[in-house]
This record gives structure tokens, sequence and C-alpha cells, in this order.
């Protein structure tokens, strides 16, 4: 189970003129980057059942220093420079316990 960290929903759009499968390897490969980066634990894409141009990301970060950090990767940057996807929204989330 993990710990508390910096934990990130982003759900971003295929563009319509990118082609489905080049944005798909793309998605892959920013993937394996992420999940290369000191202090990410998690990266996982998941695709829409019913759109396959929309996908969730979740991501999980030891620290708001490893999630600063991921926007300066090589992956990173090659990835928002592909311009094959949108950002349409992305959010701050942390786990449910019990803790006070």
């Amino acid at each position: 189970m993990f710990k508390q960290g910096l934990f990130i929903t982003a759900e971003l759009r295929i563009k319509d003129e990118s082609d489905l499968n080049t944005a798909i390897t793309a998605i892959h490969t920013f993937c394996e980057g992420m999940n290369s980066e000191p202090g990410c634990s998690m990266a996982v894409a998941l695709q829409d059942k019913e759109d396959p141009r929309r996908y969730i990301f979740w991501e999980r970060y030891d620290h708001q220093q490893a999630f600063e950090q991921h926007f300066n990767a090589k992956h990173t940057q090659e990835f928002i420079q592909s311009g094959l996807t949108e950002l349409v929204q992305a959010f701050e989330s942390k786990l449910l316990t019990t803790e006070k």
C-alpha cells in the first residue's frame, strides 16, 4: 500500500488531428519515463473504454520537489513538445486515512 505523498490525477485528450497509434505509443513511452524518475513511485495511463482519445493519468510522487523535477525531465519535455495531446484537467489528491 502507498504512503501519503503527492497524488496527481490528470485527464489528457489526444488531439483529433493527432494519429491515434502514434499518440498511444508516445503515452506508453512517457509513462515508462515517469516510472524511472527519482521520487515517482507510480505513473499509469488509463484509456477510456468508450473514447480511445481520452486518458486518465494517475501519478504518485514522494514529495513536491520530485513533482517539480518531473516537468524538467527530458521525456516530459519531449511529450509536451510533441503536441499530440491536450490537458483537460489536473488535480492533487491525498490518501484517505484514519490518521489525524
